[in-house]
């Protein structure tokens, strides 16, 4: 199988090359686009996936709900939908957008969309790229952040905008998408 090639990004996110998934994560630090699609269920709380002890990014962490690479030549909209479908198997979500910004670790430089969704339904885990997946109160990834229990990528998003929770998410409020 012919290996991966991103799109290479300026920081407003128009594409200016591209480049293999093997050197975008080498440390060349070469700016590339994701997603990450948090999906919150109707009591507030936050679906994390378990990534595969097979990843070579951070394997077997706690991840965002859905995560993944933008292809050549697609929206982050439509890498979102792409990416719910291959990991969760999930069609028909219909994610808000949240916000955009560069995610750096010491290995690879992002840039990375970020969407929510409500949901209530049932997943389909893809166990060639998830060992597991489930519903995390609030409070639960507060107390656990700092423990490499999570992504990098991951307590940055909490951090940054999902732990003083989301327009129409409040873990005492009931909302259905």
């Amino acid at each position: 199988m012919a290996e991966e090639i991103f799109p290479l990004v300026d920081e407003i996110g128009n594409i200016i090359g591209q480049a293999p998934r093997s050197v975008c994560h080498d440390g060349s630090k070469l700016l590339h686009p994701v997603i990450h699609l948090h999906i919150f269920n109707s009591k507030g709380e936050l679906y994390l996936q378990k990534r595969a002890a097979s990843k070579d990014v951070q394997p077997n962490r706690w991840d965002s709900s859905v995560a993944g690479h933008i292809d050549l030549d697609e929206t982050p909209e439509v890498a979102t939908l792409r990416e719910a479908g291959e990991e969760l198997g999930l069609s028909g979500v219909k994610p808000s957008f949240i916000t955009k910004y560069i995610i750096e670790t010491d290995r690879e430089r992002e840039l990375s969309y970020c969407f929510y969704t409500i949901y209530d339904g049932t997943f389909s885990i893809n166990t060639d790229e998830l060992a597991d997946g489930r519903f995390w109160k609030i409070e639960e990834i507060q107390s656990n952040l700092g423990k490499d229990i999570f992504t990098t990528n991951f307590e940055l998003d909490f951090i940054k905008f999902l732990s003083n929770g989301l327009p129409g998410i409040n873990p005492s409020i009931s909302t259905q998408n």
